[in-house]
């Protein structure tokens, strides 16, 4: 082990292999128990089929998709370094949020919210940023980064910005325009989560990104309507398939922007708590958790019966207008 790290953090690692080559081995027993739920830790990942949609609405992107949507970057190597290259422009994009509104978005890549990016810690993430929308934006990362990246200047309309920085802690951040009005520019969709991963990764999980965002559909600084990944009500619509007694990792972000802090909750089961996705080991456990805009965490559960079961902010009319939505457990015999 390294001791450019932390002591704390080498005892935390060394825990983190030990237990792993355990259930690698069959040494330990062949499940573990997380929240009354057998959760076979040591299987192969299985991914439900995703639900025939039907879905009326015409999308530039799939909410059902963005969930288990990872973008890794072009992998490169210079200088004996890992570079991981991304590429995000900046458009504006009418979506149907239901039958009857249609609302005009700003985002990156055709959809809200933007691509998840992925790296490891000690990677060089290099993001190319083309703005091919008619006002000016930025991307400001969450992290640590020289001030130069930092994204609050402006990038005016046809040009071309490279943001290239460390990837120097692991953790869950956001990323967003820093234009100003900021409040208006993130409303309107320019808003994504960067997974930064742990270097000896974590433990095998169905994982899946849920990003929380809002529409202010006649700019009086209110919401009128919430979504689960861009689109209001879709996983109510259409519930998220999962295996029973598998370990789910869920990335949750929160960006909705004039409500001061919502909650996610989930029924009848309990989460550990990854807070900002910092640690190894979990900081808690609870069925809901409280965040500020921009705050995010690490959600881990397993499913011990099959049903449906509901999951949503318990700010009710937050709820009610959009950010609502089943899982939908499956036999792990299926």
């Amino acid at each position: 082990m390294s001791d450019i790290f932390p002591l704390d953090r080498q005892l935390r690692s060394r825990r983190q292999i030990i237990r792993w080559g355990l259930l690698a081995a069959g040494i330990s027993a062949t499940a573990l128990k997380l929240n009354s739920s057998e959760v076979k830790a040591a299987e192969p990942v299985k991914i439900p089929p995703l639900p025939q949609i039907n879905n009326s609405l015409a999308q530039s992107f799939e909410p059902m998709a963005v969930l288990r949507d990872f973008n890794y970057g072009i992998v490169k190597e210079e200088a004996g370094r890992t570079i991981r290259e991304f590429e995000l422009a900046a458009h504006s994009t009418t979506l149907q949020l239901n039958s009857a509104i249609t609302f005009v978005s700003w985002n990156l890549n055709n959809r809200v919210p933007a691509p998840t990016l992925r790296a490891t810690e000690g990677d060089r993430v290099r993001v190319i940023f083309h703005n091919e929308d008619g006002h000016s934006h930025s991307l400001h990362f969450h992290g640590t980064h020289p001030v130069e990246m930092d994204g609050v200047t402006s990038v005016r309309r046809g040009k071309t910005m490279i943001y290239e920085f460390d990837a120097e802690l692991y953790g869950v951040y956001p990323y967003h325009c820093h234009v100003a009005p900021v409040t208006r520019h993130v409303s309107k969709g320019l808003y994504g989560l960067f997974i930064v991963d742990p270097p000896e990764g974590r433990p095998p999980a169905d994982e899946m990104v849920m990003v929380m965002g809002a529409y202010d559909l006649d700019t009086d600084g209110k919401n009128e309507l919430y979504a689960f990944n861009g689109i209001p009500n879709y996983y109510r619509d259409y519930p998220i398939p999962i295996y029973q007694n598998q370990l789910i990792r869920l990335y949750v972000l929160n960006m909705i922007e004039f409500d001061p802090a919502v909650t996610f909750h989930i029924h009848a089961n309990m989460f550990q708590v990854y807070r900002t996705g910092r640690s190894l080991e979990p900081n808690e456990e609870s069925d809901v958790i409280t965040m500020g805009t921009a705050e995010r965490h690490i959600l881990e559960f397993a499913y011990k019966y099959p049903g449906k079961y509901m999951f949503h902010p318990h700010q009710d009319y937050i709820a009610e207008y959009g950010c609502m939505g089943y899982f939908d457990v499956i036999s792990e015999n299926t």
